[in-house]
């Protein structure tokens, strides 16, 4: 004979509510214990139920975020001299220029966290319950490519415009022939004043425009990031070579 905390189990899984199904026994040990009325209990099980499901759409829009390896600020290393400090990184933390749909552009050499505090920015906005995505200048421009071909590439294209934070890590890395210059732009600007942008960089605004081979797509580029935009100058070191591992003793 199934006992009445079973029961509670079973129609909670009927329900879909597998946070108060999983956690049952130890809600009701807890409210025994403190001798919770009834009011109280009630509020435990669907507190529950909505941490389980905040948590789960957290995990789900993560992966989707497809983020760096190293994406939490809370690691971040401040002793490191970087051009950025605690109180700014903190400020840029609290993701209110979201709210005004502002830029960021993180510039400067490799090796100096740009890629880390970019993916940290962009978890903190999924934490505050943004919709916010981190790609690769490289894997951008492959769904743009690819996104009139594959339905695949299609999908993930018009996921990417859904986004209220967008981060393109390593913008201008690499040489873009006309056609996919023309496809960034129509990307970024699809997006400008409706969400916001980090892009990182090592190369100046005055260097996009050899990297496009266009002055005018350029131009039009960096007015569009840059409208409303924070330009962090990151310098020194790279934390890389200072920092990395060897095989010896």
């Amino acid at each position: 004979m199934e006992t009445k905390t079973q029961v509670l189990k079973d129609y909670a899984g009927q329900l879909k509510l597998g946070g108060i199904q999983d956690q049952a026994e130890e809600l009701i040990h807890k409210a025994s214990e403190e001798k919770c009325s009834y009011l109280d209990f009630s509020l435990s099980l669907l507190e529950t139920e909505i941490l389980r499901r905040s948590q789960r759409d957290l995990e789900k829009r993560t992966k989707a975020a497809k983020l760096p390896l190293n994406h939490d600020l809370e690691l971040y290393d401040h002793s490191f001299p970087s051009g950025i400090s605690k109180q700014q990184l903190n400020q840029l933390r609290e993701c209110l220029w979201l709210e005004q749909n502002f830029n960021i552009v993180l510039m400067g050499p490799a090796g100096m966290g740009k890629t880390m505090i970019a993916g940290g920015l962009c978890f903190d906005a999924l934490k505050k319950g943004y919709t916010a995505f981190f790609r690769t200048m490289e894997q951008l421009n492959e769904t743009l490519i690819m996104k009139d071909i594959t339905r695949s590439a299609r999908i993930e294209y018009n996921k990417l415009l859904k986004a209220n934070l967008f981060v393109i890590d390593d913008i201008m890395m690499f040489a873009l022939d006309k056609k996919q210059a023309v496809q960034l732009f129509h990307f970024i600007n699809h997006l400008h004043e409706k969400a916001s942008f980090i892009v990182t960089t090592n190369k100046s605004p005055q260097e996009w425009v050899k990297t496009l081979d266009d002055e005018v797509i350029a131009t039009a580029l960096l007015d569009r990031i840059l409208f409303r935009c924070e330009v962090v100058k990151l310098s020194g070191v790279s934390y890389r070579l200072e920092n990395r591992k060897t095989i010896f003793n």
